[in-house]
């Protein structure tokens, strides 16, 4: 699909648009209440909490947005995807929108995101929760399009992704395959081939990440810490490792659930979020 072919498809009377760095970025700002930022994964959009937004709303602001690189933003045109880059974009992005303090979760990369941004900006993150967070790079413990990415002789493979490699993803990222709908697998397969993205994670597969999880230690915010049991990209082993390095942390483990609970079972972890975020 052309560009123009995608927002007639993915955006919504809810969708808005704001300028940050010279990138055109796609965002949703639904509800009233006490704000929860929402950040997707790799691979993924906004369209990954379009559930929990539904439940959520009620009782907050939910503002979730397509991160650089991903969903219908697209690409960042100095191809910078670093950690430090992405935590800058996110502190313009909240300044933009005037957000003083707000909740934040994020899923897979978007949680590694959102705990080194927690890190940097303590006094804006109330609460954090962590959904099948990255951030122990160390473990060699990379995802199959990570590996492929990362692979000189395989790399050529994200010039054209076929459907079939797609679907493969996802349902590397369920747990119960029943769900895995035609219109979850097109979705992302739209997202993935949006004009640049494909481009943009192959600059994310190789960027020279360091490991930080060492200053965990250093949240002092309340953090809930969600993930699913069959999570074939991030070990449940690493739920683990942020109960350990975490002060102040709650964690659920969801039987039978896989990278992206949220999407998976939205009511059950949106109940789990909502007891936690109203909770003094």
């Amino acid at each position: 699909m052309t560009v123009d072919e995608l927002l007639q498809k993915y955006t919504s009377k809810e969708s808005k648009w704001i300028d940050i760095f010279g990138v055109k970025v796609h965002y949703r700002d639904e509800g009233s209440g006490p704000i929860i930022l929402l950040l997707h994964g790799t691979f993924s959009s906004l369209h990954t909490f379009n559930d929990w937004t539904e439940i959520l709303k009620d009782n907050f602001r939910v503002i979730r947005l397509d991160m650089p690189g991903f969903g219908l933003t697209g690409p960042s045109p100095n191809n910078n995807y670093s950690i430090d880059q992405f935590t800058t974009f996110l502190q313009n992005f909240t300044d933009s929108l005037e957000i003083e303090n707000f909740f934040l979760v994020g899923n897979s990369l978007g949680g590694w995101l959102s705990w080194e941004y927690a890190l940097q900006n303590p006094n804006k993150v109330k609460k954090l929760i962590l959904i099948d967070s990255a951030g122990y790079i160390n473990d060699n413990n990379y995802p199959l399009p990570f590996i492929i990415a990362q692979t000189p002789v395989l790399r050529n493979v994200f010039n054209f992704i076929p459907k079939a490699v797609v679907r493969r993803f996802v349902r590397q990222v369920y747990c119960d395959q029943s769900k895995v709908t035609t219109d979850i697998v097109n979705r992302y397969y739209d997202m993935i081939h949006r004009d640049g993205n494909k481009e943009a994670f192959v600059y994310i597969a190789n960027s020279n990440y360091k490991q930080n999880t060492h200053n965990l230690t250093q949240l002092l915010m309340p953090v809930l810490i969600l993930w699913g049991k069959e999570d074939k990209w991030l070990s449940v082993d690493h739920a683990f490792k942020f109960q350990r390095d975490i002060p102040n942390n709650e964690l659920i483990i969801y039987d039978n659930m896989g990278h992206v609970p949220m999407e998976e079972c939205p009511e059950k972890t949106a109940i789990d979020v909502q007891e936690f975020l109203l909770n003094s």
